[in-house]
């Protein structure tokens, strides 16, 4: 096996490792960074969620768009129309369709891994180990285009690992409901054709958040037009989050709704609302909260042929990692981005960013949220990465 030495090893490119990318190289370590992801195709964003309306503005975009230098480098010498022309001619103050965030993604990568300093690895990262003494990482890549295996030794070792969405048992058992996948759902074009279109069909929708919303959207969108007999029942265990622009910042800024999945909840799904709208004409709300969550289960569950649950994301694997070959199982600080070691100790050159390893902010109000977005990945990034190059 052929090994080389690197400044840095980044897993991951998605819109967080893409952002590591482009600030690491801002900072001209000296040596190639290697970048390591089996597609290099804007992970999951690109992969899944294109047809989502995003809960970003257009601006915050072409914020993280603008951020580095090694971007603005790409953006000036990619030829117009290009999906930064195409960005920049939207509203920047609403929101837009999360294709038009993908695409810009996909064209910075384009640009960032033909540059020099940058060895573009597709294939997964398979293993790493740090040896204390020397604290460089050996990190081992498995190619996606052979069957040969890389080992990169850095001192730097980056994970921007992503997430998908949770999925908790089914909590009656007895009888048959389908799983339906909330990225199915998530995607009107795959949803369309994935449900039987001329009979009966209930879903259940779990969950009260963006995604949860949207999935009730996209439901209520086919009840009215190819699937006259979807019915929908909602479980929920809160009312309506709404995110709040107060003086300066945002209250709920990343658990609250925002976008047209606010202004479909507000128009349709508030308890005053969803008897007399279109929405209401299919959905029925099964309000789990104050302890009945197990009993309305049990109740309305056994109507439901199929259940999505949109109850949040779940970090995919990491790499399996060691230190002086010993296992570690390590545990990500939000505030620095870096990692502890079981006794409490940092792990000399890890780092980890994106949904995966979010930053934790506290809003003026003592509210305890992680910060998902592009440009919250990418102020997070800019934040920390001087102590990750120091």
């Amino acid at each position: 096996m052929n090994s080389q030495k690197c400044s840095a090893v980044v897993v991951g490119a998605g819109p967080a490792g893409l952002a590591v990318i482009g600030n690491l190289l801002e900072k001209q370590l000296g040596g190639k960074i290697a970048w390591v992801d089996p597609y290099f195709q804007a992970g999951r964003v690109n992969q899944k969620y294109r047809e989502v309306p995003s809960n970003t503005k257009v601006g915050l975009f072409q914020a993280y768009a603008t951020a580095v230098q090694p971007f603005r480098t790409v953006i000036n010498n990619t030829r117009i129309p290009s999906p930064f022309s195409t960005m920049a001619k939207l509203d920047q103050e609403k929101t837009c369709h999360l294709h038009h965030a993908a695409d810009m993604v996909r064209a910075l990568t384009e640009g960032i891994t033909k540059m020099e300093q940058v060895y573009a690895c597709r294939g997964h990262v398979t293993a790493a180990n740090l040896v204390e003494k020397t604290s460089s990482w050996t990190v081992r890549i498995q190619r996606a285009d052979s069957l040969d295996e890389v080992e990169v030794i850095t001192p730097r070792l980056i994970l921007c690992t992503g997430s998908s969405p949770t999925e908790v048992p089914i909590p009656v058992c007895g009888q048959h409901i389908e799983r339906l996948d909330l990225d199915v759902v998530l995607k009107p074009s795959d949803l369309v054709s994935y449900l039987p279109r001329n009979e009966p069909q209930t879903v259940g929708v779990v969950g009260a958040s963006h995604s949860a919303i949207l999935a009730l959207l996209n439901l209520v969108d086919l009840a009215r037009s190819t699937h006259p007999q979807l019915r929908i029942k909602w479980f929920t265990r809160h009312p309506l989050r709404y995110a709040e622009y107060m003086d300066g910042w945002i209250l709920r800024d990343n658990t609250g709704l925002k976008g047209s999945a606010a202004d479909f909840a507000r128009q349709q799904l508030e308890e005053d609302k969803l008897p007399q709208s279109e929405a209401g004409r299919f959905i029925t709300k099964v309000d789990c909260g104050g302890g009945q969550e197990a009993a309305q289960y049990e109740r309305h569950l056994p109507s439901c042929t199929h259940l999505v649950q949109a109850v949040g994301f779940t970090r995919h694997p990491i790499p399996e990692l060691s230190m002086s070959s010993y296992p570690l199982d390590p545990e990500f600080d939000s505030g620095s981005g870096g990692f502890h070691d079981a006794t409490g100790r940092v792990v000399p050159g890890l780092h980890g960013a994106g949904i995966a390893f979010p930053e934790r902010v506290v809003d003026p109000y003592g509210n305890v949220e992680y910060a998902v977005g592009f440009w919250k990945f990418m102020k997070f990034i800019k934040k920390v990465s001087p102590q990750w190059t120091a």
